[in-house]
């Protein structure tokens, strides 16, 4: 179910276009990346995860007090014995 440790990925249109503004043009972008996969996570002594904004409310919502499932990987460091949360107020606006 959550299988995946660190491994090469395709970025995204979305992704591409996101980090043109730190390079020359948008061919410069590069189209992979690595990323650490769930499994690499679960397995560290302690996890952080730091919130901003009004557009993370609801996955906060989801990774935190909804169901463990793969459509919200992050759901699954509710499994996790040592995960530090810290969200500004617009980030938590939908816990209330």
């Amino acid at each position: 179910m959550f299988e995946k440790e660190t491994h090469c990925v395709n970025l995204t249109k979305s992704t591409i276009e996101a980090n043109a503004r730190f390079f020359e043009s948008v061919e410069e972008v590069p189209t992979q990346a690595y990323t650490m996969g769930i499994q690499t996570i679960m397995k560290a002594k302690k996890i952080l995860v730091i919130v901003n904004g009004a557009g993370k409310g609801e996955i906060v919502k989801k990774a935190f007090f909804g169901p463990v499932t793969p459509e919200v990987p992050a759901s699954i460091l509710q499994m996790h014995p040592d995960v530090t949360v810290i969200a500004d107020e617009t980030a938590c606006a939908m816990l209330e």
